[in-house]
């Protein structure tokens, strides 16, 4: 046996007797065996129960819990995008720095989200009703009826319902910026009986456009119809759109105004 053999008949000789060892998560080991140095990576997220780095979208749908994030994972180089075509706000967390570039993966994302009283008020806008389709949707929405004031507008509702066997012959506008309504009774016990309703010209209501914004004033002028097919009723709003864009301004605004880096107009990368 020559010298090569019996060093190598000794290092394997070492090598099972050593002992076990505990092996840390979050280091590389080295080790020599019988066939040549052998490597451990126990780096990975699997074996030290973390990932590498922070990444991923979190969606949240009102501007306190979009602060309520951003206090809790922003840095000095974070940033903040409004886009007003889509409507939303995005944080980019992890954003690039002056002296290098990140992975701007872990992002925090605003979806406003319409209430369910601003799409109702918005689907029905410039429809027709029959009178007492008109009525129920009034008597739905009283909450959000604002001048005249709900009970106003209910007692209205009412009256429309039980104006329903009636001739609607006219509609006059009054001075006083109310609508009146001229109609024959064609019940039998009161037909050839004539009436009138007065209703307003215009009124206005209270909505919040989004989940957790504020809300707004918008006013609804009546619109009307006289055909063969009796009274048909209906409102149009006067600009809700830029009602809706402000609503959108006012969230970015209320953001920028708590935290330190600024909104920009756009969409990230």
């Amino acid at each position: 046996m020559t010298n090569t053999d019996n060093a190598q008949v000794i290092v394997d000789t070492a090598l099972r007797s050593a002992q076990p060892v505990v092996l840390d998560p979050g280091k590389v080991h080295a080790f020599n065996t019988p066939t040549g140095v052998k490597t451990i990576d126990l780096t990975g997220p699997e074996h030290t129960g973390t990932p590498p780095r922070k990444q991923g979208t979190t969606t949240v749908r009102d501007a306190e819990s979009f602060l309520a994030y951003w206090t809790k994972h922003h840095d000095d180089n974070s940033e903040v995008y409004a886009d007003s075509e889509r409507l939303t706000v995005t944080a980019v967390l992890d954003a690039h720095t002056p002296n290098g570039a990140r992975w701007s993966g872990h992002r925090l994302h605003l979806a406003l989200r319409e209430t369910t009283a601003w799409q109702q008020w918005r689907r029905c806008d410039g429809q027709l009703m029959k009178q007492e389709e008109f009525a129920e949707f009034l008597e739905d929405h009283l909450p959000e009826l604002l001048e005249p004031s709900s009970a106003e507008m209910l007692e209205i509702a009412q009256s429309f319902q039980a104006a329903v066997k009636v001739d609607f012959q006219s509609a006059t506008r009054l001075s006083s910026g109310q609508r009146q309504f001229q109609f024959v009774e064609t019940q039998t016990t009161k037909a050839g009986q004539k009436g009138q309703l007065v209703v307003p010209e215009t009124f206005v209501i209270g909505l919040v456009p989004f989940e957790g914004s504020e809300g707004y004033r918008l006013t609804a002028r009546l619109r009307h119809r006289i055909g063969q097919n009796g009274l048909t009723l209906g409102y149009k709003l006067e600009r809700p759109g830029e009602i809706r864009d402000q609503a959108f301004a006012d969230v970015v605004k209320a953001i920028g105004e708590q935290i330190d880096s600024p909104v920009m107009n756009g969409a990230p990368a």
